[in-house]
């Protein structure tokens, strides 16, 4: 059998995942729907996609600070709300909804969990930890996107003068967490070595961007060995988060599909009653539910620390990248000639399915560690 991480103290391997909300999370969810209801509709955020600012500063302090939702990871003791996963993936349900332009997942869950690895009680860790949690800092793990928890190890490599082609988030960034050979630092992003350059992604409300650091000083955080443990953590969060996202995005594509087929009429009849159509968005419900139930599952494997949330991250990615996908171009054709408009927001769903389908590992690498788990034939 392939060797397990031993339990961490506290988990109940007795109890059984629970994948349901809890009334807290609903109330959660409520304040951030509202918020981004008034602050990011479809048509601020695609007029977000067309200005030069990577996102809306005050709807972020509205939603970091104002909800403290930035702080959910972080224990009351170091200055966050002492929440767990299972929070943060209702915020990212919310945002995938509603596909905000908002630096959530790199800075309040890759880069915060990264920092919750290591020595909170060393000064500079701590302090970061807490301008993270009250949303007065963002930051971001210097690193391309597309690389997987499996990855860490060989990112932990050169030194400070670097340059990493593309970082999501980076042009909204504080500090960039930059891995090397000789272990994690924090760069400012306005250290004169620091130069970010804005690129033009498939996804417009993920901004990514060129980083070149030439001459920057940065303050170490963790020596090689513990931030390649960090990077990992960190890394496994954030694929297990993001399917909390997909799952959103997923479920305001069916929603809308269903809504426009039922207003839209076609023979005097509406278009959602023919029977081809009802079938389709028959099998993207179940898609939907299943997704649901995988999403909750990592997101309470990594709050409650089961040494079994590689697993179920791997399975959640594994499943509700392709469902994310599958749902916004569902939502795109079923919407006929409107979801091909620039007007429309579908094309933003498509897109940002389209992206994180590639975020922290690809569905297929992800089936690949399922399999390699649970000592499967590989996929």
């Amino acid at each position: 059998m392939s060797e397990q991480p031993a339990a961490p103290q506290g988990f109940d391997e007795t109890r059984p995942p629970d994948l349901l909300y809890t009334e807290a999370e609903e109330d959660l969810r409520a304040a951030v729907r509202s918020l981004l209801a008034a602050r990011a509709d479809a048509a601020a955020v695609i007029a977000a996609t067309g200005s030069a600012t990577p996102y809306d500063r005050r709807l972020w302090d509205s939603l970091a600070s104002g909800i403290g939702a930035a702080g959910l990871l972080v224990p009351e003791k170091l200055g966050g709300q002492g929440a767990s996963h299972r929070e943060a993936a209702v915020v990212l349900e919310e945002l995938g909804r509603s596909v905000a332009p908002a630096p959530y997942l790199t800075s309040a869950v890759v880069a915060t969990e990264i920092l919750l690895a290591l020595d909170t009680r060393a000064a500079p860790v701590a302090a970061l930890l807490a301008d993270l949690a009250a949303g007065r800092t963002t930051a971001v793990l210097a690193l391309p996107p597309a690389t997987p928890a499996a990855g860490a190890a060989a990112a932990l490599t050169g030194t400070l003068e670097r340059t990493v082609p593309s970082v999501a988030d980076a042009a909204a960034a504080d500090v960039l967490l930059v891995p090397t050979a000789g272990g994690l630092y924090a760069v400012a992003v306005a250290d004169p070595g620091v130069s970010v350059d804005p690129l033009v992604p498939l996804d417009l409300t993920r901004p990514l961007a060129s980083v070149t650091l030439t001459g920057a000083t940065g303050t170490p955080l963790a020596e090689a060995a513990p931030a390649q443990a960090a990077v990992a953590r960190g890394l496994l969060a954030g694929a297990g988060l993001l399917a909390s996202e997909q799952l959103g995005l997923a479920e305001w594509c069916l929603t809308e599909t269903v809504r426009h087929t039922r207003e839209r009429h076609q023979f005097n009849r509406p278009v959602g009653s023919f029977q081809a159509l009802k079938h389709r968005m028959a099998q993207l419900w179940l898609e939907v539910v299943s997704a649901r139930a995988a999403a909750r599952n990592a997101a309470d494997a990594l709050a409650t620390g089961s040494p079994d949330a590689p697993l179920a991250v791997a399975v959640a990615q594994a499943y509700c990248s392709r469902t994310a996908v599958h749902a916004a171009e569902e939502c795109v054709q079923l919407h006929g000639g409107v979801g091909m408009t620039w007007e429309h927001p579908a094309h933003l769903y498509l897109k940002r399915a389209k992206a994180d389908a590639l975020v922290y590992g690809t569905a297929g690498r992800h089936q690949e560690t399922v399999a390699a788990l649970m000592e499967l034939p590989a996929p």
